[in-house]
C-alpha cells in the first residue's frame, strides 16, 4: 500500500522521470513494493545504465518482521519485487540490515540465497549500532518484545562496539569489531560468494548527464 503522498503528488515517479530526461544516474533502496508502480520509468532508465535498486529484507521470520518493520511490506513480497524488476531489466540488490546479533543475523544465508534466487547480483549490510537517542528508543523497544533475551541481546551488541552500543568510528561503526561482528562479516563474505553476489560489478554511467538547458558545442 502507497503513502497517501505518493499516491496524490506522484513526487518518486516525478524524481525519476527528470533523472531519465536528463541521464542523471540513481541508485534506491527501498522497504516497500510501491517502487513498481514506477517499473516503466525504471526499465527505460536500466536500458542506459542509470538505475540500481536495493531492497532491505531483515528476517523471514513475519513475527519479528512487525515489530521490526511494522507496516511494511513482507519479506515474500519484496522477493517478487526484486524477481519482477529484475527481469524488467533492472540491477537489483538486497540491504541486510540491520544485522542484530541474537535475533537477526543468524539469518543472512538465507536471505542471500532467497535474493539471488529471485535475480539480485548485488548485496550490503550494516551491522547495528545506537547512536543519539536511537539507543534509548532500541532498549525500551528489545525489553518489551523480547524480555527472555533482551539482555543477551544488548550484551552482544556492546561486545560487537568495544563495549559499548553505539559507535562513531569511521569504518568500524557500521560493521562492529570483535568475535560475533566477525563471524557476520564472515557469513556474508561466505554467502556472497557461494550464491555468486557481487561479482563482476560495474558502476553507473556516469557520462551521458546533460544539465538542463545545455547546449551542443561545436568542437
Amino acid at each position: 500500500m502507497l503513502p497517501a503522498g505518493r499516491k496524490k503528488y506522484r513526487l518518486t515517479r516525478g524524481l525519476l522521470e527528470v533523472c531519465n530526461e536528463f541521464n542523471q544516474p540513481v541508485g534506491i533502496l527501498t522497504k516497500n513494493s510501491g517502487i513498481l508502480n514506477d517499473k516503466d520509468v525504471l526499465q527505460e532508465m536500466a536500458r542506459k545504465n542509470l538505475v540500481r535498486a536495493m531492497v532491505s529484507i531483515t528476517s523471514f521470520n513475519e513475527d519479528l518482521r512487525r515489530v521490526m518493520e511494522p507496516r511494511t511490506t513482507t519479506a515474500i513480497q519484496r522477493l517478487k519485487v526484486i524477481e519482477e524488476l529484475s527481469k524488467a531489466g533492472v540491477t537489483m540488490g538486497i540491504m541486510m540490515g540491520p544485522m542484530i546479533p541474537g535475533l537477526n543475523e543468524h539469518e543472512m544465508q538465507r536471505i542471500m540465497k532467497a535474493a539471488s534466487d529471485a535475480g539480485a547480483t548485488f548485496t550490503a549490510y550494516t551491522f547495528i549500532r545506537l547512536n543519539g537517542a536511537i539507543k534509548f528508543l532500541f532498549h525500551d523497544w528489545l525489553y518489551k518484545n523480547f524480555p527472555d533475551r533482551a539482555d543477551k541481546i544488548w550484551h552482544l551488541i556492546e561486545q560487537s562496539h568495544n563495549g559499548k552500543v553505539n559507535d562513531s568510528r569511521w569504518g568500524l561503526r557500521m560493521r562492529g569489531e570483535g568475535s560475533i561482528a566477525e563471524i557476520v562479516a564472515q557469513q556474508y563474505a561466505k554467502y556472497g560468494k557461494l550464491y555468486n553476489m557481487n561479482e563482476g560489478r560495474t558502476g553507473l554511467n556516469l557520462t551521458s548527464f546533460k544539465r538542463p538547458g545545455q547546449q551542443f558545442t561545436l568542437f
